[in-house]
């Protein structure tokens, strides 16, 4: 059982980490980091000497002060590794670094002597270091205006801002998933190595990004279609897009039902992707699901009997509740890293419709259990 602690816990990447480090917890023990033990030695120390493996990702990535960023970043390791030499710790340390090493500015700067300083204790005093260079991330929950282009353009759109393009560069990106597995793997290798490239997953125009996710706005934001994703990225991206928007606001979203005579008809999903649609009947008072999926993407509708569904933003406390009723039949999907479940709260059997956008897979479920 390897205990695995990141500085940065709570920031973008970290938070990704953390929370997919805790589906192995038969594999790994995780060690809580504060920010705040940065400014005493005692605690950083009694962190790091419980620690086999730490990931150091704590680092400013934005100041107004190019200046700042330079100190705070070699301030931060100049502690770790003052903190490691106290403890004699023979910890595997990986560093978090950037393709912006090569880059003529302070960040790039302070991430390649940051790299060099942790290369030198490594080297001094025994322990294991792997620096990985890591080019642009993107995923749910990062930061606007801070951590991303993707994550700045995403909020603008969902919050019906208007996103421009200052300078149409290509970008190498990887998916924030694909880069904690990449940390996983490197953490299992358990090999010391001074410098991995981290490949990049996708590569785009920022023109072609922002263009994208504007259809994903008009298809499904404005529209409730599911929009055609040709590959891996593209879902990546959509799953990303819907995790900005104001979901306690835009569901349950009604579907339109169309009544003669004869009864009615409701249709209930347009969509420009294969996957699975499922059928449910539940009892009153029973609950199903308390699950959630780091790549699915879901849709619950509700078409007979009361409901209530609930959602929890995986590592958060607040718990999204949507009340649904048949007789106006609506719709709630599930974004990635929340838990969610139903309830019929109904005195009839609630009859629910599931689309998910892939075939159930025993093997790789992508299904992991916790209550909302």
């Amino acid at each position: 059982m390897l205990k695995i602690g990141i500085t940065g816990q709570g920031g973008f990447i970290g938070k990704h980490l953390y929370n997919t480090l805790g589906l192995f917890q038969n594999e790994f023990e995780q060690i809580d980091f504060q920010n705040v033990f940065f400014e005493s030695k005692e605690a950083l120390e009694i962190f790091v000497s419980q620690c086999d493996v730490i990931v150091h990702l704590a680092a400013m990535n934005r100041h107004n002060d190019a200046e700042v960023i330079y100190q705070t970043n070699i301030e931060l390791v100049r502690k770790l590794i003052s903190a490691l030499e106290s403890t004699k710790s023979k910890a595997h340390v990986l560093f978090s670094s950037s393709t912006q090493e090569e880059r003529d500015n302070l960040y790039g700067k302070s991430k390649k002597e940051g790299r060099e300083l942790m290369m030198q204790w490594a080297q001094n005093y025994g322990g294991k270091f792997t620096g990985l260079i890591i080019p642009n991330v993107f995923g749910p929950f990062g930061l606007p205006n801070y951590n991303s282009v993707v994550a700045t353009f995403c909020y603008r759109l969902a919050n019906n801002e208007l996103p421009t393009v200052d300078v149409d560069s290509d970008l190498k990106l990887i998916y924030v998933g694909e880069l904690v597995d990449g940390f996983i793997n490197e953490i299992r290798t358990g090999e010391s190595k001074d410098q991995v490239l981290v490949p990049h997953t996708s590569e785009s125009k920022v023109s072609e990004l922002l263009s994208l996710l504007e259809y994903f706005k008009k298809e499904y934001q404005e529209a409730g279609i599911i929009p055609a994703l040709k590959n891996r990225f593209e879902v990546n991206l959509f799953n990303t897009f819907r995790c900005y928007m104001d979901i306690k606001n835009h569901f349950p979203v009604k579907f339109t039902q169309h009544t003669d005579i004869r009864g009615a008809f409701v249709e209930v999903i347009r969509l420009n992707v294969g996957g699975q649609v499922s059928f449910s009947t539940t009892v009153p008072n029973v609950t199903r699901g308390n699950h959630f999926h780091t790549r699915k993407i879901e849709r619950f509708s509700v078409i007979k009997g009361k409901a209530l569904i609930q959602l929890r933003q995986i590592g958060t406390d607040e718990v999204l509740n949507f009340y649904l009723d048949g007789a106006n039949p609506a719709y709630v999907d599930m974004p990635v890293w929340y838990t969610h479940n139903i309830k019929n709260i109904g005195h009839e059997e609630l009859y629910t419709i599931f689309w998910i956008n892939e075939f159930y897979d025993p093997n790789d479920p992508d299904t992991f259990f916790e209550n909302v």
